[in-house]
């Protein structure tokens, strides 16, 4: 018998990807995304006996942390149990190199941060009262230094890596997996405008490549990887060159 999983940020990249591979695996998945119709032309596509519907749809703004508890206890109550959750919601606009813009750094520390706090919260609740669960945000390299092309989108990464940590510390005495997943370039619409290598070490690599690699971890009980796997020698230097050579890079 399959599991039972939640993913936020299912319409698209890596989020879908993980759905998709998750739902071929013949578990049940809470799809959660503000795009209501893409959802349900996706989970058409596995929901095929009306009597076993294993993908379920739910239009889903994680900015609106008001509705995150009430959504989650509504799935809990669909589904009888859960498994896991994936947040793998985020954004990150194109900021200019002299571009300072309150509004788009609330939309990432809503989305990347908040968002993610918000949805997790009654998940880690739940599980802590279960005594087992596993809760994966999709953080990234970026949360690993405050880089001069994306401040906040680097704060909204890292945070959440904070925040994941501190959750892991608690709820491992609990029996409850915490997971954070640091991508390096995945072919996914938010590199789209972004000058990335098309060949070598640091090609980007497919949703569905990441999801497998996602998966294949959690699965054998890690806790804390790059996507992929070679990305954590580059999170290595990054995370070791002094602060007054970094800040020369133009990175």
């Amino acid at each position: 018998m399959g599991k039972k999983f939640i993913v936020v940020g299912a319409s698209s990249g890596i989020g879908k990807a993980l759905a998709e591979q998750l739902l071929s695996e013949g578990n049940q998945v809470a799809l959660l995304a503000r795009r209501d119709k893409v959802l349900k032309e996706f989970a058409s596509k596995f929901n095929t006996d009306p009597k076993n519907r294993i993908a379920l749809t739910v239009k889903y703004d994680s900015t609106l942390f008001a509705s995150a508890k009430t959504v989650f206890a509504k799935i809990l109550k669909e589904f009888g149990s859960i498994d896991g959750i994936y947040y793998a919601s985020g954004v990150m606009p194109t900021v200019a190199p002299d571009e300072f813009s309150t509004d788009k750094d609330i939309a990432m520390i809503n989305t990347n941060l908040l968002g993610a706090i918000a949805i997790l919260n009654p998940a880690a609740e739940y599980f802590q009262s279960i005594g087992k669960g596993m809760i994966a945000g999709i953080s990234s390299i970026a949360g690993d230094r405050g880089r001069r092309g994306a401040p906040v989108y680097n704060t909204s990464k890292s945070a959440l890596n904070t925040y994941l940590e501190a959750l892991r510390n608690r709820l491992a005495v609990k029996g409850v997996q915490i997971v954070t997943i640091k991508p390096g370039f995945v072919s996914t619409d938010m590199l789209k405008d972004a000058k990335v290598p098309d060949k070598g070490f640091l090609k980007p690599i497919t949703p569905e490549a990441a999801a497998k690699i996602i998966i294949q971890k959690i699965s054998s009980g890690s806790e804390e990887f790059y996507v992929p796997g070679r990305w954590a020698l580059v999170g290595l230097i990054i995370r070791n060159i002094p602060s007054f050579i970094f800040r020369k890079l133009n990175i």
